[in-house]
């Protein structure tokens, strides 16, 4: 399920997050942001995946799906970057 955002940040958005850049090949986590429309199921919230290509300001996103690879358009707003530490 979906977390609702706490009261200080609900109705904003972090134009930071809106304007961050990834590269072919990292790894991001899928942070579905509720103030901004989007045609992701509700299944993606909180998977990872890998970015396949840019393709206009969205990026594909090649995530496994129980045994399949499927790929969604996603805007990076509703992208985090994951860190390999």
């Amino acid at each position: 399920m979906v977390r609702r955002k706490s009261v200080r940040t609900r109705g904003k958005l972090q134009l930071s997050k809106y304007f961050q850049e990834f590269e072919n090949g990292d790894s991001v986590i899928v942070v579905i942001e509720d103030s901004v429309q989007n045609n992701l199921p509700k299944r993606m919230q909180g998977r990872t995946g890998v970015v396949g290509a840019k393709r206009g300001r969205a990026y594909i996103i090649n995530v496994k799906d129980h045994d399949k690879m499927k790929k969604f358009l996603v805007e990076p707003i509703h992208l985090k970057k994951m860190n390999l530490n």
